[in-house]
């Protein structure tokens, strides 16, 4: 499998909903992109870069149930990191709720909610989406 960009952004949320992650907000951002992995045709694993000036928030990281284990997550975040310093970007964080020692394993550390940006704040992930027990990680790329 490689990673491509996402063009059926309903595949997309269809595999997020069935992941129980939030995907609301997905057709109405203006600077997201988003990547995937396919097998046989159906969206298997995804994820995506929420971008805000030099900053850009991880999210969507999803892997079907039958695919995990594979490292396909773990191609995805390397994907993206390496898209985000392309994009410029010199920083990535992310909210989760469950998969904070997958994602220290990947160079994030966790960091205080106030501690955020305002960027990221202000963002729907952050404000209404995740909860406010969801913990915030960053990760610097340069």
């Amino acid at each position: 499998m490689h990673i491509e960009p996402i063009s059926d952004l309903r595949a997309a949320q269809q595999l997020l909903a069935a992941m129980d992650l939030p995907y609301a907000d997905l057709a109405t951002l203006p600077d997201l992109t988003l990547v995937g992995m396919h097998s046989a045709g159906e969206l298997v694993a995804m994820a995506g870069i929420e971008g805000h000036a030099q900053i850009g928030l991880l999210r969507s990281l999803a892997v079907a149930p039958a695919y995990r284990q594979q490292g396909l997550a773990s191609q995805l975040i390397a994907h993206l990191e390496q898209l985000a310093r392309q994009q410029g970007r010199h920083t990535l964080y992310l909210l989760t709720t469950s998969a904070e020692a997958f994602f220290v394993r990947h160079g994030y550390q966790a960091i205080a909610r106030e501690a955020a940006p305002p960027a990221l704040r202000q963002t729907s992930q952050f404000s209404t989406l995740c909860p406010a027990s969801a913990r915030i990680l960053s990760k610097p790329l340069t």
